[in-house]
């Protein structure tokens, strides 16, 4: 006998008017537990008969009596606490009586083999044993055991998937949420591809929901407690997505223009998932996608005709290629063009010339200060040179100026010697054209040929 059938005969209730509410935490109190099961149209009034801790999942079993008659197939499988939590799972009499089953059919390999079940009628193939083996125990054990490594694949491949992050429906997302084209994109790659049960597709879509997108779930289980999880992620589309009709988002992807300085593979990104939302809504049919793609990114990428030229879209029309080929023969196009484009861009001679342009005027200007320079300590010379000449004519008269002399000589050695210096660093400052070519390079030209300083003829001394 089942737990169900053994709990009710111990409190003296009828079988198919109870159920066992499991999962339910150890601090449930049984008006809690009561309001939660009464939310369950299908059920009637509930009513708390007995509990028992599990160990195994250190929670509770609740046993509840029902005034209708408990229909598995029109009760849901799980249900939200009123305030909130955990799902607690619902096993009627008729879950009670699988398990059972499939427990004796586990424990017990040759009566699983003898009988015919469901699954092997729908399955035929994974019997494939040799029927003149005979019924020999090694044949039907080794025939077992292929069934149970069949069965027992797609199982593993299922836990796959990890569980769908959380989504309240509530704008803008809170930080740590999904928005919801991205919940919405996750669950139906889920839903898709996932190989576990409705079930447990709903239970991964119930879970991962929270706040105003919870109330909408609970909504579909009310009117339909067998609603596919298709029908649940198109109920919160339409509750929380854009309430533009499918002609209405037709005309806005005809009305995408690729943007100033946007790139043509960011672009068609952004084209994709216009069509992706006029698709699913019934704009375009999934046979015109290729071709809509193709048509729009003619229309509307009006920063990058030259490239699309080079990918040839108009010839190619009639065969359109698929989403990731296109972009990836653009992204190859970008790729060459920035390839061509780095040469120009690193181009300095201009930069260059007008450096040494610059060098040109200032050597200029520092030659006219060295002959200024120059021409005043020749005439200091001069006044020196002529002081001196009348000092040696007055020498008898005047006792003092012989002492002077030597003083006055001293400046006018001094004197030339700073103008030779003067003349010398004159000469390393001014030099030929040809040096001149030499020392800036081959490419090189003077910007003002007039600005050419001759070279100042040296300083004779008298």
């Amino acid at each position: 006998m089942s737990l169900l059938e053994n709990w009710c005969k111990g409190e003296g209730l009828e079988a198919s008017h109870a159920l066992v509410v499991k999962l339910v935490p150890t601090d449930a109190t049984v008006s809690h537990i009561e309001e939660t099961l009464t939310t369950i149209k299908a059920l009637g009034r509930v009513r708390v008969r007995g509990r028992m801790f599990n160990p195994q999942s250190q929670s509770l079993m609740v046993l509840c009596e029902c005034s209708e008659r408990v229909n598995t197939k029109a009760i849901p499988l799980d249900v939200p606490p009123i305030e909130g939590g955990e799902l607690w799972t619902l096993h009627g009499p008729a879950d009670e009586e699988e398990n059972v089953d499939q427990e004796k059919r586990q424990t017990d390999p040759l009566t699983q083999n003898s009988s015919t079940s469901a699954g092997e009628a729908d399955a035929p193939e994974m019997l494939s044993f040799d029927p003149r083996a005979g019924n020999s125990a090694e044949s039907i054990i080794k025939a077992v055991g292929d069934l149970l490594a069949k069965t027992m694949r797609p199982a593993q491949e299922s836990n796959v998937f990890r569980r769908l992050r959380p989504y309240s429906g509530i704008s803008p997302t809170p930080l740590g949420e999904e928005s919801l084209d991205t919940w919405m994109e996750q669950a139906q790659l889920m839903v898709d591809e996932s190989d576990c049960s409705k079930r447990e597709k709903r239970k991964r879509i119930v879970e991962s929901l929270k706040g105003p997108a919870l109330e909408i779930a609970q909504a579909v289980r009310a009117n339909d407690p067998d609603a596919s999880p298709e029908e649940y992620i198109e109920a919160l589309e339409r509750a929380f997505g854009s309430p533009e009709s499918p002609e209405d988002l037709y005309f806005s992807f005809r009305a995408l223009r690729q943007n100033a300085g946007e790139g043509l593979s960011d672009f068609l990104r952004r084209v994709e998932r216009k069509l992706t939302k006029v698709v699913q809504r019934g704009g375009i049919p999934p046979s015109q996608r290729d071709n809509a793609r193709v048509e729009q990114l003619l229309r509307g990428a009006t920063e990058s005709e030259i490239l699309l030229l080079q990918l040839r879209l108009r010839e190619r029309k009639s065969n359109p290629p698929s989403f990731l080929t296109l972009l990836n023969e653009i992204r190859e196009e970008e790729f060459q063009q920035s390839m061509r484009k780095k040469p120009v861009a690193h181009s300095t001679r201009p930069v260059v010339r007008q450096v040494r342009v610059e060098d040109e005027n200032k050597s200029d200007s520092e030659v006219q200060e060295l002959q200024a320079q120059i021409k005043m300590l020749q005439s200091q010379v001069s006044e020196l040179t002529a002081s001196q000449l009348k000092t040696t004519s007055k020498s008898p008269k005047v006792h003092h100026n012989d002492e002077m002399q030597p003083r006055k000589s001293e400046e006018v050695q001094a004197l030339r010697k700073q103008v030779e210096e003067v003349q010398h660093h004159l000469n390393m400052m001014t030099v030929t054209p040809t040096n001149f070519q030499q020392t800036k390079g081959p490419g090189w030209r003077p910007a003002n040929k007039g600005n050419q300083v001759n070279k100042a003829p040296p300083h004779t001394s008298s």
